[in-house]
């Protein structure tokens, strides 16, 4: 039975292929249907891991079946409930059952979606998805998008596009030429921008140094007056602008119609959009004019492994200009079959080698469609609304405006708000993190899970007044 399940050792024999699957997918489904009982964390036992999955390596084989075995049951200590109900450490959104699922088959099929020659399907469903991404956020049709690991290479290939792009209307080839002796460029940005901002800045030879920093106001997001300050400067010097959507701790987001129209007064700009979860305001009626003007922007970058609820890893890049883009990223060599041809997934990544990502993305948009996307933007929300509200009765200060999904709290002082949150990720009812803004150490909440409920919201909040109580 030439290239049938037989021949490739599909059988229901103890070890083979299938048997090892369903193992591993019965795992899964196990570990699935404990997280809204499961401790979300807990102090992890870094000995008792690495005796139960180190020592020295095998002389010899190890049957698959036990190979499988022995890892669920050593690494089951040492996992955090990222994917439950309540998980608020960081903007995680677990994964959809559709999503979910879909990575499995994109990982037993294991396709290379470099190109339409290494995986037709791979190729067309991030052509697909990437489109239904546009839709939603509001970005141009005419677009390229690209389905990387995550906001730092979609940022990464956002700006590297700018810069391409600022130095060539200066009249300098970088891709070519290098940056030594080219025209400086000068990077526009908040002083409360993300940190992947630095380092892609980093990684592209354009430096900290770069960086014109421009005031945020109050709840974060940067201040327009001082933006026009910043730019009229040095008005003729090419000229990154990077905005967001979502600042990391209090969810603000930039006034981008605004931002963007003092940006294309300056003669050689790009406007790249950091939103790698707050874009996704764009996709609900009730925070969607926190993204007006996002259209006008030049370049964007979201995740979907946050607000979407796919599986990790996936980052989405997308450009204005689709043959800027490919300058900036793609290459090509002469055993590559189907490089350089136009519309090749990885002409807009850093990744070669890369994994079908679109097919959870596919997936998640499929289950939820765009009322259901909506709906989890808006529900996630009023949670985090609702967990700011159930801690501010019991006393706590909230610090921010609660606009999106992130809550910041303090607890009368910063070794206090640190000895909280200790507190919280032992216990194990929930989990969420600190952060430090404005000079203050704070609870940061972030409610980014489409499981969540109002029982696990108020469960939350529960503990994490009793503990703080404790103290």
């Amino acid at each position: 039975m030439p290239g049938g399940v037989a021949s490739l050792g599909m059988t229901d024999e103890p070890g083979s292929v299938a048997d090892l699957i369903r193992t591993a997918a019965e795992a899964v489904i196990d570990y699935r249907a404990g997280l809204p009982h499961r401790p979300v964390a807990g102090p992890a036992d870094r000995a008792a891991l690495l005796a139960a999955l180190g020592g020295p390596l095998p002389a010899g084989p190890t049957s698959p079946d036990r190979v499988i075995d022995d890892l669920v049951v050593a690494a089951d200590p040492g996992l955090v409930a990222t994917a439950g109900p309540r998980f608020f450490g960081f903007v995680i959104g677990g994964s959809l059952p559709a999503a979910t699922a879909a990575d499995i088959l994109a990982v037993g099929w294991d396709q290379v979606a470099f190109n339409a020659i290494s995986s037709p399907a791979a190729s067309v469903v991030e052509e697909v998805a990437g489109g239904w991404c546009k839709q939603l956020l509001g970005i141009p049709a005419s677009a390229s998008v690209g389905f990387g690991t995550g906001a730092q290479s979609a940022n990464t290939v956002g700006l590297a596009t700018a810069r391409h792009q600022v130095l060539a209307a200066a009249g300098w080839d970088v891709e070519r030429d290098g940056l030594a002796g080219s025209p400086r460029v000068r990077v526009v940005a908040s002083v409360e921008r993300h940190a992947t901002v630095d380092r892609s800045l980093r990684l592209l030879g354009l430096g900290n140094a770069s960086v014109r920093p421009v005031a945020a106001g109050p709840q974060g997001a940067i201040d327009i007056d001082d933006l026009a300050k910043v730019l009229a400067d040095e008005p003729t010097m090419p000229t990154i602008v990077v905005l967001q959507t979502g600042n990391v701790n209090t969810g603000a987001c930039d006034d981008l119609r605004a931002a963007i129209g003092l940006a294309r007064t300056v003669e050689h700009s790009w406007v790249h959009v950091d939103g790698a979860f707050g874009l996704w305001a764009a996709a609900c009626p009730q925070t969607r004019a926190l993204t007006d003007g996002i259209e006008l922007a030049d370049s964007w970058c979201t995740d979907a492994h946050k607000w979407l609820n796919v599986p990790y890893d996936c980052g989405l890049v997308f450009c204005a200009d689709p043959s800027a883009h490919v300058a900036a990223a793609s290459y090509s060599a002469a055993y590559l079959t189907g490089a350089g041809t136009a519309g090749s997934p990885s002409d807009y990544v850093l990744e070669s080698s890369r994994r079908a990502r679109g097919f959870a993305v596919w997936a998640a948009l499929r289950e939820l469609g765009e009322t259901g996307v909506a709906d989890l933007v808006a529900r996630c929300c009023a949670l985090a609304r609702r967990f700011a509200d159930g801690l501010a009765a019991g006393g706590v200060e909230i610090v921010n405006d609660v606009v999106l999904n992130q809550v910041l709290a303090d607890f009368g002082s910063d070794e206090r708000t640190d000895a909280v949150i200790d507190a919280v990720q032992r216990e194990g009812t929930c989990w969420l993190g600190g952060t430090t803004w404005r000079g203050r150490r704070l609870m940061r909440i972030s409610v980014s899970n489409h499981s969540t409920t109002e029982d696990d919201i108020d469960r939350s909040v529960a503990a994490v007044l009793r503990l703080a109580a404790g103290l």
